[in-house]
């Protein structure tokens, strides 16, 4: 086995080394994309577990916005930013399975350089949007249990569009524009041992001090990641204190259960998200974070819905409610 894995990566060696000479002369077309290539015993039940994983992704996502679309019920401000948190999941993972999947079956693993940048940028814009999303739901929920009787007044649907917008727009100019003047170009063997193309991994691709880079990653997973996670943890602060002060238990377990989803999301995913951008380059493990990207770019995606699904009333009272209006049956006839 272990002399399967050796002539495979070998090959691989060869290959980058091969294409690294043929690149030098000429602009870069394409990257080695190792994926799960050093466990080539393991690919083809990988590429049936993500499938699996992926087609979860994509019908839980969809549902949910489907869900929201079509019950006024659940046309509110919190689902309102759940359908963004849904639709961003979708395109994420878009952007990263559909070629894992299809080099787990090639022989041939590689990446185009333009969809690997692409691949890049999008995971950048895609956490940072996720990050502010997900401040933005904590203050909503802020407003819901602190300040029950101007709900709605303040969390109206003109003030949601401007959160939202301005979710997407920061997300932009925090991440996809600082790379974009800073990116330098790669150096050979163009190797990308990883399972997709992300900033951490194309740090060690570069030619020249990537220090400048590194403070930039730093300065910009300060912006989306740390102060979103500080307006989370103090919403959240201030939510605790205002239930402790209920008198009713009733109200207490209500007011903690429309958090929790929220809370067990935030903590995977900013669990991961900190320790992949907050770090020094030195602690870079290849198969390390290749399990952690795995984790919140393929797997936690496809457990948001179930997490926002499976211990929530009003979705699965919504659920039976368009089960009821339009039965299975009436699909068949």
């Amino acid at each position: 086995m272990w002399g399967l894995q050796s002539s495979y990566l070998n090959s691989i060696s060869i290959f980058a080394t091969l294409m690294s000479l043929t690149n030098s002369l000429n602009t870069i077309t394409e990257l080695v994309l190792v994926g799960f290539s050093n466990h080539p015993q393991a690919e083809i039940p990988l590429f049936f577990l993500f499938s699996v994983v992926y087609l979860v992704n994509l019908f839980g996502n969809i549902a949910l916005i489907i869900l929201v679309a079509i019950d006024s019920c659940l046309q509110t401000p919190m689902y309102f930013f759940l359908c963004h948190l849904a639709f961003l999941n979708i395109f994420y993972t878009t952007s990263v399975v559909p070629k894992m999947l299809f080099n787990l079956l090639a022989s041939k693993k590689v990446i185009s350089y333009e969809f690997c940048l692409a691949q890049t940028y999008i995971s950048l814009l895609m956490g940072a949007a996720e990050c502010i999303i997900l401040a933005i739901m904590a203050l909503d929920r802020y407003v819901a249990i602190c300040d029950p009787l101007r709900y709605l007044l303040i969390m109206n649907w003109s003030m949601c569009v401007q959160l939202i917008l301005g979710a997407w727009t920061i997300s932009f100019f925090a991440s996809v524009v600082p790379l974009y003047f800073t990116i330098l170009p790669l150096c050979g063997p163009y190797i990308v041992d990883h399972i997709f193309c992300e900033v951490p991994v194309l740090l060690h691709m570069l030619c020249a001090d990537t220090s400048l880079q590194e403070t930039m990653m730093v300065i910009g997973a300060s912006g989306t990641l740390l102060l979103p996670f500080f307006l989370i943890t103090l919403s959240y602060l201030r939510i605790l204190v205002a239930v402790m002060r209920m008198h009713s238990t009733e109200g207490r377990k209500k007011a903690f259960s429309t958090c929790s989803s929220h809370l067990t999301v935030v903590t995977v995913y900013y669990g991961t998200g900190i320790f992949m951008y907050m770090r020094p380059k030195s602690l870079y493990s290849a198969e390390g974070d290749k399990l952690i990207s795995l984790f919140y770019a393929v797997i936690n995606p496809a457990l948001n819905p179930l997490i926002y699904s499976l211990r929530n009333k009003e979705v699965n009272g919504a659920l039976k409610r368009v089960l009821e209006r339009w039965p299975v049956s009436q699909a068949f006839f």
